[in-house]
Parts: structure tokens; sequence; C-alpha cells
């Protein structure tokens, strides 16, 4: 027999649940400390997505909130026109099963699922937790790919304008936050989940950048 139980809000009930209650503490104090210094809910939540541990806690206290929109960024490696080459499940995955949950997989027809890729390990993983799929299927909730590229370019300027070395899984997060941020204009308010410090990725981003440390 075997039973899977995995470090993230993912596989079977009830261990979603328990990791996303926990991890719930996290969106618990961004509202209320959002709530203490601008007396309101922030207009966007933004996190980044793999198996989705962190977003879920940043997420879930906000659902019932619809004023607040709810954004995941997904690693599109080196891009989701290349099969195994990235991790974007909500963007291009399909329903299946994977660990004992039924969610969206990154997969073959066969249903067995494929390689992938990302700059990020913590982002590359072949299946999200099954609330993701949940708020993705009910419109809740929208999911995009931030390739390699694009996640670099977030961390450079996450360190460049806040002098926070963020880590290569938040850095998807900060790059379409970015993005967003163009979109909505400068009176709405974003909030980031900054789910990782980068000190463990700083050899890895070294080497991209071409810099000897």
């Amino acid at each position: 027999d075997t039973h899977y139980l995995i470090g993230s809000a993912v596989g079977p009930h009830p261990f979603p649940t328990i990791v996303r209650d926990f991890q719930a503490v996290i969106g618990k104090e961004i509202k209320q400390q959002f709530h203490e210094k601008e007396g309101r809910l922030p207009d966007a939540i933004v996190a980044c997505v793999g198996g989705g541990s962190n977003a879920i806690g940043a997420f879930y206290p906000f659902v019932e909130d619809e004023s607040v929109a709810l954004h995941g960024a997904e690693a599109a490696g080196k891009g989701i026109e290349f099969d195994e080459e990235h991790c974007a499940t909500l963007t291009v995955g399909t329903p299946g099963i994977l660990q004992g949950a039924r969610t969206y997989i990154i997969q073959e027809k066969s249903g067995q699922t494929q390689n992938t890729q990302s700059i990020s390990a913590g982002l590359d993983y072949p299946g999200v937790g099954p609330e993701h799929a949940y708020l993705k299927a009910s419109g809740r909730a929208s999911y995009v790919g931030v390739t390699d590229k694009e996640a670099l370019e977030g961390f450079k300027m996450m360190c460049e304008y806040e002098g926070i070395i963020p880590a290569l899984e938040t850095s998807h997060a900060i790059y379409h936050a970015i993005q967003l941020a163009k979109e909505l204009g400068p009176d709405k308010h974003l909030v980031i989940n900054m789910s990782g410090r980068g000190d463990k990725d700083m050899p890895q981003v070294a080497k991209l950048m071409g810099v000897e440390v």
C-alpha cells in the first residue's frame, strides 16, 4: 500500500484542507494589516502557484470577498507552447487524478503525467491543489503562466526597488503583479504574497546572470 502525504495543499482529503487552514494565517494577517493601514480590502492578491500552498493560504480568507481579485502565477518555464518545458498546470493542463486528488494535471491523453521544467524547484510539479482547480473552474481566481525569463526579471526588480531578495518561486508572482499594476492603474492596491526568501537561489541566479560568487 502507498500513502501520499506531500508538503503542499495537494493529495487526498483531508490533507489539502489541513494545509490550507494552517497557511490561511497568511491571508488573515493580510486582511487585518491592510485594513489597519488603508481602512478597506485590497483590490487584488497575487501569489505564485506550484502545488499551491502559499497561494491558497493567501487566497482563502478573501474567497467570499468578491471585490478582491485573486491571481495565481504559474511557472511557464521556457514557454507553455513547449511540451515538458513548463509547469503551467492551470493554464494548459487538463482534469485528471494525481496522488489521490482530482485536479488539473499536465498529462498525456493516456493520463500519464508529463515531465515539467521551471527555473524554480518549488513550482516544478505536474499537478496543483484541488482547491485551486475549483477556484479556476468557478472563475473565482485567475491563473497565468510566467516564464523563467520573466521570473528572473521580477527577481531583479524586487531586489532593485525594494531591497528584498525574493525566492524564485515568488519572483513569478512579482512579475505578474507588476504587469497587473500597469493594467489597473495607480489608484488600485495589490498585495504580493512573498512566499519565500531568495538566499537559497543566489548561486543559481548568479550563474544565470553570468556573475561569479
